[in-house]
Parts: structure tokens; sequence; C-alpha cells
């Protein structure tokens, strides 16, 4: 029980502090700008951003969760912190739990250091959706469990923008990938949606949308032909859905040297780990 005891502890000081730290700074703090500087810029992996292969954009989403924030020399204004002694994104909980025939866990679970309505409303997700589920594994867990969540965050045009990933694997059911993701303007405290994006690129939507149909509808075909060589159900994509077009896009990471990865994880909804990814240069 002590590891429980553990999270719950660390989820109640989360959300104590958030509402403390924030109440005592505006009434006793002086409200002047804070110029924030990047500490480290964290290198990821070469990436080849001309790539247009849905397989190779897969591959480059995932080597982009380093769990850590890449400032890519942008320079932070400005913010309001919970914690002065932290940066803006950090990673609150890294901590690993293994019980034999029982489960395996690897948390690196990030925080939004910011002192606004909307960061706190992306924290109190990342609790809800990640958080709950290592808690309910360490207590209810009666078959072998793999769960694993990490992230990678980016500041590109005074843009945060973060992705959280975990990977699920209870007995012999499918594996199961869910992201998150959240992008938030640090200049107005407010979300950003993708076609905000996409017209400060000067980017084409009806280009975007063309590339969401072929890239999707690529992978949909080879998924089949994978289901019917192995005789196995697979996730069935819903061509039609309105969810593949840029105005409904709601999970997406603007990423290293400005590339923006349109997600669909199809895992945030159903037993799954299929995913698509698409990449815009």
């Amino acid at each position: 029980m002590k590891k429980q005891y553990i999270i719950y502890a660390i989820i109640i000081l989360l959300c104590v502090v958030a509402v403390g730290c924030g109440v005592y700074y505006e009434m006793f703090i002086k409200n002047d700008d804070i110029i924030y500087e990047p500490s480290n810029i964290i290198s990821n992996s070469a990436i080849d951003n001309s790539t247009t292969d849905p397989t190779q954009a897969k591959e480059d989403f995932n080597l982009l969760f380093t769990n850590s924030i890449n400032f890519q020399n942008n320079r932070v204004e400005s913010i309001k912190k919970i914690d002065e002694t932290k940066e803006i994104v950090y990673t609150v909980i890294e901590e690993q739990y293994e019980e034999e025939g029982k489960y395996t866990i690897n948390l690196n679970v990030p925080v939004i250091n910011i002192q606004s309505e909307v960061a706190q409303e992306f924290n109190g997700i990342t609790q809800q959706v990640f958080l709950s589920k290592a808690n309910d594994i360490l207590e209810n867990a009666k078959e072998y469990t793999i769960y694993s969540v990490d992230y990678t965050a980016f500041i590109n045009n005074n843009i945060l923008s973060i992705a959280i990933k975990s990977s699920l694997k209870e007995g012999n059911g499918a594996q199961r990938i869910i992201v998150q993701t959240y992008n938030y303007n640090l200049g107005t405290n407010e979300k950003v949606e993708l076609n905000q994006v996409l017209d400060s690129k000067q980017v084409n939507k009806n280009e975007v949308n063309k590339k969401i149909e072929e890239q999707v509808s690529q992978a949909s075909k080879e998924a089949e032909a994978l289901s019917q060589a192995l005789g196995q159900p697979i996730y069935k994509r819903d061509l039609s859905s309105a969810m593949y077009i840029t105005d409904n896009v709601r999970n997406f990471l603007y990423a290293r040297n400005g590339s923006v990865y349109i997600i669909y994880a199809y895992g945030n909804t159903y037993e799954t780990s299929e995913m698509d990814i698409i990449k815009l240069d």
C-alpha cells in the first residue's frame, strides 16, 4: 500500500501547491515580469524532416520522447511559475514499480509549472488520465501488467507544446497506446488550436487535409492487409469521420524545428496500439 500512498500524496501535493503558490504569489510578491532563460537545450536524435512516409513519421515521433523540454534557443519571458526553482515543464514523478507476476510500471510524468487556469487544467487532465491508471494497477492488478508514461515538450514562437504518451499491456490483452497533447500560448495564457499554428506557418489547410486523407487511407489498407494475413482483428479506421480534417484535430505536437505532428492515437478511445502520425514540415 505504501506505493499507492506515495502517488496519492504527490497528486494531492500538486493540487495544494498549485493553488497555494498562486494565492501567495498574487498577494505577497511584487508582480514584476520574469525573464526566464532556458538552462538546457536538449538535442534530440537527428530527424529527417523531409520525410512523407507515414511509417517514418511515426518513428520520428516516438524518438521525441526524452522526458524533457527543448527550448530550441527560444527566450521565454514574463512567466509566473508555481515553483521558481523549476523549469516551466519538469518531471514531477520519475518512478519505477515492479512486483513479480503483477506489474512493471515506469513513470515519467510532467507538470506544467505555470500559474494559470489553463495550465492547471492541463495538469488535472494528466493526473486523471495517467496517474489514476498507475494507482489502479498498483491497487487492483489481477494480470501481469506493463505500464509506462513518457513525455516531450517544445517551445516554438512562444507556444509551449507537450505530448504525453502511455503504453499499457494487461495480461493477454491488446497493447493500448494513449497520447495526450497540450498546446499553450505563453504570451496570452490561452490554448492553441492546430489551425492557429498552420495559419502562423502559412500552411494551406486544404493541402494538409489532402495529406491526412492520403496517409490515413494508406495506413487503413496496410492494416486490413495485415489483419487478413494474420487472421486477427485490427482496429478499423472510419475514413468518413470528420476527425480527419484540421478543424477537428485536437491532438498535435508543435515540435523540433517547427515540425507539426498530427496525432491520431486510437488507443485514446479503444484498446489498440494503432496510431497514425501526419508530419508537417
